[in-house]
Parts: structure tokens; C-alpha cells; sequence
């Protein structure tokens, strides 16, 4: 009987497995994009703007990120009364860290750019063919308790993003890239969790964790959403 028992619980092991892996990476994202608010919904978003507060060790700020579907993206972090700014055009990218020693506007090195231009894109995964970007299924991880795919992103660039998108609910809850962080090239490590239907009716995270190689964390939390609000190009440009 404890024979019969081991090969039923052996079978059931093996069919689960056999069903997880049977999906395509194509089809994972589908159901990502379905889970986010569906196709028709996020294409109609020409404009995101994201309002939150932050914690780093130990001190609060505040941080605004905007998008400029598929033509910039611009994140503004307060803290300490020091402003952090990243931006990334369809062109090229800029940035201000006076914790880095960066005071005034610098452009971005050509790796910095290739590493993050996928942010001018709300949806990072929706028409990723037609902007010359390649996906590959790894597999499964485990990240926390939820069980995950795991899903090498190569853009045209050939800079590589590890997305793990939760194998139940399908949304994103953790990106991992490598960067450059104060001078250094480290591994960050987005966690995000909390997730809610905006009135537009798109999910978005409510909460997330950024781990900077482990040299500190940004823990923020989301206060405003705003989907397809007025957006000024001059906010992307570089003043000298």
C-alpha cells in the first residue's frame, strides 16, 4: 500500500511538472499582460505618472517617476534636500546624484543607457518582438513563497533583465539587473508586492523593495497613480 501511496504522490509530482513546463514563454507573458489589465487597456496608456514615498537607511524622501510611453522616462527622488534624477530617452539618457559626487546634469555612459531604456515603456513585455527584444524561459524559482518563472529579457542592446513573473497571479514581483551604483557595477534587485486595480483598471505594485548589491535598500511606497496626465518634453531634456 505505501508503495501504491509513494508512485500516486510520484505521478502527481510528475504531471505537475510536465504542466508548468508545458507553457511557452509567450504564453506566460499573455497571461502577464492579461493579469496587468489586458492588451487594449495598456496600449491606451500614453502617459504614467507615479507619485511615492522612500525609505533609505534610515532617512524618508519622496520620488516622482514619469513615462512617456515609448518616448521617455524621468524619475525624481528628494532626499535630505538633494535631488536624484534619472532620465531616459528613445535617444540617450542624463542624471543627477550628488550622493555620487554627480551635482550637475551628466549624460548617461553608453552601458548606464543600454542597461535601463526599456523604462520609457509602461509595459515592458507588450510588443517586445517588434522593438527587437528576445525573452527566454528559465525555468521556475522560488522567491518568497510564491512560485515564479523565470524570464531572461534581452533587449536590442543585448542588455539583459531577469524578470520573475508569480505563476499563479502572473504579475511581475521581482526584476533583477545589473547596474551601475555609485561608480560601481552592482546587481539590483527589485521586490514588489501589494498589488491593486486602478480605476483605469490596470495593476500596478503598491509596494516595493530595491536592494543596490546589497550596499542599501530603498523600501517605497505608493501614494498617487495617475494614468495619461499632461506630460512636458521639456522635463526629459538635459539643461546645461
Amino acid at each position: 500500500m505505501k508503495i501504491i501511496k509513494s508512485s500516486l504522490l510520484l505521478l502527481i509530482v510528475l504531471f505537475s511538472t510536465i504542466s508548468i513546463y508545458a507553457q511557452t514563454v509567450d504564453e506566460i507573458i499573455a497571461k502577464h499582460i492579461d493579469s496587468v489589465g489586458g492588451k487594449e487597456k495598456i496600449s491606451g496608456i500614453t502617459s504614467l505618472r507615479l507619485e511615492t514615498t522612500l525609505e533609505v537607511m534610515g532617512t524618508s524622501g519622496t520620488s516622482t517617476t514619469t513615462i512617456l510611453n515609448g518616448k521617455g522616462f524621468r524619475n525624481q527622488s528628494d532626499v535630505n534636500g538633494q535631488q536624484v534624477i534619472s532620465v531616459y530617452t528613445d535617444k540617450g539618457g542624463w542624471q543627477i546624484n550628488p550622493f555620487a559626487g554627480v551635482a550637475d546634469p551628466q549624460p548617461m555612459t553608453d552601458e548606464q543607457y543600454k542597461a535601463g531604456e526599456d523604462q520609457i515603456f509602461i509595459e515592458p513585455f507588450l510588443d517586445y518582438a517588434a522593438r527587437g527584444s528576445k525573452v527566454e524561459l528559465l525555468g521556475q524559482e522560488k522567491i518568497g513563497n510564491l512560485n515564479t518563472y523565470k524570464i531572461k529579457f534581452t533587449n536590442k542592446d543585448n542588455a539583459v533583465t531577469t524578470y520573475y513573473i508569480d505563476a499563479s497571479g502572473f504579475q511581475i514581483v521581482q526584476v533583477v539587473a545589473t547596474a551601475n551604483s555609485m561608480g560601481q557595477e552592482v546587481e539590483i534587485t527589485t521586490t514588489m508586492s501589494d498589488f491593486k486595480k486602478t480605476d483605469y483598471g490596470i495593476v500596478i505594485p503598491q509596494a516595493s523593495e530595491i536592494n543596490f548589491g546589497g550596499q542599501f535598500t530603498i523600501v517605497t511606497k505608493m501614494q498617487k497613480v495617475e494614468v495619461n496626465p499632461s506630460v512636458d518634453v521639456a522635463i526629459f531634456e538635459m539643461k546645461k
